[in-house]
């Protein structure tokens, strides 16, 4: 059965990011490499020269392309990760942003890469079913789920 596969285009990173996720990530793996022929030393002692990466990460299938500098990521299009509980969440916030990513409003951050990520609870439904909630919700950058919780069960 065919699936939905994203490819994502970066700007000379592609090996770095592909060795960054499936690190970062449970349930990921460098499934293959093409080298181009950009400087640098052989996949995985340098990852200048990797053209493209194919990769699963958290059970996702990808591609990751080395494309250049003419498409760079916007917000239009993140990856949502669900965290169950707030240890998780930090986890993965505080590796996202980290080494130049940047937080954002309402769970999403960019990484490293440019990549716009939210990371939620994974009852995240449940958490901002009311006003008060969602209100508590626009003013974090990184979600606290106990002042969402608190926000939710006050209403």
């Amino acid at each position: 059965m065919s699936q939905i596969t994203p490819c994502l285009w970066f700007n000379g990173r592609a090996g770095e990011a592909a060795k960054f996720y499936t690190d970062l990530f449970p349930n990921s793996s460098v499934d293959s490499v093409q080298l181009g022929d950009m400087a640098g030393e052989p996949w995985p002692n340098g990852v200048d020269n990797v053209f493209m990466a194919f990769v699963t990460v958290a059970g996702q299938q990808m591609q990751l392309l080395n494309g250049g500098a003419d498409f760079p990521f916007t917000e239009a299009v993140s990856f949502v990760y669900p965290c169950h509980g707030q240890e998780e969440l930090d986890h993965f916030w505080n590796a996202l942003i980290a080494d130049g990513g940047e937080e954002s409003q309402c769970g999403w951050l960019r990484d490293k890469f440019g990549l716009s990520w939210q990371i939620i609870p994974d009852n995240m439904g449940e958490l901002i079913c009311n006003q008060k909630a969602m209100e508590a919700m626009f003013t974090m950058r990184k979600l606290d789920i106990a002042k969402l919780e608190a926000a939710r069960d006050s209403a």
